[in-house]
C-alpha cells in the first residue's frame, strides 16, 4: 500500500465521507459513489503523474474536463470497506487531452473500474462548473428519509422544495436554491447523467426519486452537510406524517422570507408568496 497517497488529504476526505456516509445507513453495500475534482499540484505532490497503471475508455467523451484529475469511488466496492482498503475500493484518474478515455494513476487494484454513476458524475461536473469555478465535489449516496418521502410527496419541485423547507428552520438557509427532481430512471444510463446535469445547472441537489440523492459543492465538508440537512428535512417530514393527528403547524412562507432575509440568502422564485 503506498502510505504516502493513503495520507493525502484527499484521500483521507474521501476515507472518512464514504464511511460516515455508510454509518448513517445512506450507502448499504455498494450503494452510492463520489467524484472529487483534484487540480495537478495536489496530486502531483503525493503521486508520480507521469506513471499511468491502465488506461480506460469513455463511452461518453467529456473534453469539457481534458487533463483534469479526480479521485472517485470504484464500482462495486462496499462504503464500509474503504476505510480499510482504500487502494482497492477509491481511484484516482486523469481524463485524456481528447477527453475520451482514462488515465487510473493510482487505486482500483485488481483490476477494480470507476464508478458506474460516471457518466452522470462528469456531466454534473461540466454543468456545475458552467456556473462555479469553484465546485469539486458530486456525491450520491441512497439517503434514506428522502426515498421515503418521495414515495409519499408529490413529486413537483416546488412543493418538494417548500416542503422542505418548512420542516427545519435551516433549510432555506442551507439550500435557498432548492431542490430538483427527475422522473424514475434506470441508473448508469447516459440518460439520467444528461437529465441530471441539466438540472444540476440550476441546482445542487437533484433527487432521483425511489433511489437516491445527487448532491454537489465546493468542499467535501459543504457537499455532504447540503444532503445531511435534506435528508433531516425529509426525516422530520416522515415522522410527523406517521402521526394520526397531522400536523398542527408549519414555518409560514412570511417567515421563511424574514429568515432568508436575515441570513442574506435569495429562495429560489416562484415558491413562497410574500
Amino acid at each position: 500500500m503506498d502510505e504516502k497517497v493513503i495520507q493525502a488529504p484527499f484521500v483521507q476526505e474521501m476515507m472518512d465521507a464514504t464511511y460516515n456516509m455508510w454509518r448513517m445507513g445512506w450507502d448499504e453495500r455498494n450503494g452510492g459513489n463520489i467524484s472529487y475534482l483534484l487540480t495537478e499540484e495536489e496530486v502531483s505532490s503525493y503521486l508520480d503523474i507521469t506513471r499511468v497503471l491502465r488506461n480506460l475508455p469513455l463511452n461518453f467523451p467529456v473534453p469539457e474536463l481534458s487533463n483534469k484529475y479526480f479521485i472517485v469511488t470504484g464500482s462495486g466496492k462496499y462504503f464500509k470497506n474503504v476505510k480499510g482498503n482504500p487502494e482497492d475500493c477509491l481511484g484516482i484518474l486523469r481524463v485524456s487531452e481528447l477527453g475520451d478515455s482514462i488515465d487510473i494513476l493510482w487505486g482500483l487494484k485488481n483490476g477494480g473500474n470507476p464508478t458506474s454513476e460516471l457518466p452522470s458524475h462528469f456531466m454534473s461536473h461540466i454543468a456545475r462548473l458552467k456556473v462555479d469555478k469553484n465546485h469539486r465535489v458530486i456525491m450520491h449516496n441512497h439517503a434514506t428519509n428522502v426515498l421515503a418521502m418521495t414515495f409519499t410527496h408529490e413529486l413537483e419541485e416546488k412543493s418538494f422544495t417548500k416542503t422542505l423547507w418548512q420542516m427545519c428552520t435551516e433549510c432555506v438557509v442551507v439550500f435557498p436554491d432548492g431542490v430538483a427532481l427527475l422522473p424514475w430512471m434506470v441508473p448508469g444510463t447516459d440518460l439520467i447523467g444528461e437529465k441530471t446535469a441539466e438540472k444540476m445547472i440550476d441546482y445542487r441537489v437533484v433527487i432521483w426519486p425511489q433511489h437516491g440523492i445527487f448532491g454537489a459543492g465546493t468542499t467535501m465538508d459543504e457537499t455532504f452537510g447540503l444532503i445531511e440537512t435534506v435528508e433531516k428535512a425529509a426525516q422530520i417530514y416522515t415522522i410527523i406524517h406517521s402521526h394520526q393527528g397531522g400536523v398542527k403547524q408549519v414555518i409560514t412562507d412570511k417567515d421563511l422570507i424574514a429568515l432568508a432575509s436575515a441570513f442574506g440568502v435569495t429562495p429560489r422564485e416562484g415558491i413562497l408568496q410574500g
